[in-house]
C-alpha cells in the first residue's frame, strides 16, 4: 500500500465512520505479546460487519428457512457475502482490559461488491489503532456464483447508508 494511503488510514477519526459499536476486549484476547491477537481483529470487523447486514440488509441467517412470505418474520436475502480479500493496517497496540469503539463505512460499492473499511479505537483516546476490513462479493446462496443482477436490492440499500462521501460510483 502506498504510504499516502497508510498516512490518509491513520488521520481516520470517529467521524469517518457511519456505523459504531462498542467492544469489551477479554483476557482472551490477548496474545503472548500481552496485546490483542491478530486473529481477534479479523473477529471484531467480522462482527460489526455481520450486525450492519443482519440489521439493515436482511441478511439474517436465522431466518434463513423462512419461506413463508405472509409471515411477518421477513425473508432473508437469497445472497450471501463472500469474502475475497482482507486487509490490516496496525498504528497502535492494543490490550485487555481496554474498551474499544468501532467505526464501519463502505469505501467501495460496485454491482456485485462492497469493500469494508473497520476503524478501531480505544474508548477515550482520538488517535485510531487499527484500520482494517475486507471486501465481499454476494452471490446466490444456492450457486456461489455471483449473480447478472449483481446485488440483491435490499441488501444494496443497507450498505449505501454507510458509503462514505465521494465514493459513490466507485465500481468493483
Amino acid at each position: 500500500m502506498a504510504p499516502k494511503e497508510i498516512e490518509a488510514k491513520k488521520r481516520r477519526t470517529r467521524s469517518d465512520y457511519v456505523f459504531h459499536q462498542e467492544y469489551r476486549t477479554r483476557w482472551f484476547d490477548n496474545d503472548m505479546y500481552a496485546h490483542l491477537n491478530n486473529t481477534v481483529y479479523t473477529m471484531l470487523f467480522d462482527s460489526i460487519i455481520n450486525t450492519w447486514l443482519i440489521n439493515e440488509c436482511g441478511m439474517d441467517p436465522f431466518s434463513l428457512n423462512n419461506k413463508d412470505h405472509s409471515s411477518s418474520t421477513p425473508k432473508a436475502a437469497e445472497q450471501v457475502g463472500i469474502i475475497v480479500t482482507s486487509f490490516c493496517d496496525y498504528f497502535a497496540s492494543v490490550a485487555f482490559p481496554d474498551v474499544l469503539e468501532l467505526g464501519l463505512r463502505v469505501s467501495k460499492l460496485g454491482s456485485s461488491s462492497a469493500n469494508y473499511e473497520v476503524g478501531v479505537f480505544k474508548k477515550g483516546e482520538e488517535a485510531v489503532k487499527v484500520v482494517g476490513g475486507y471486501t465481499h462479493v454476494f452471490v446466490a446462496r444456492d450457486t456461489m456464483r455471483p449473480t447478472k443482477a449483481g446485488m440483491e436490492e435490499k441488501v444494496r440499500r443497507g450498505l449505501e447508508k454507510l458509503l462514505v462521501e465521494g465514493e459513490r460510483g466507485s465500481k468493483l
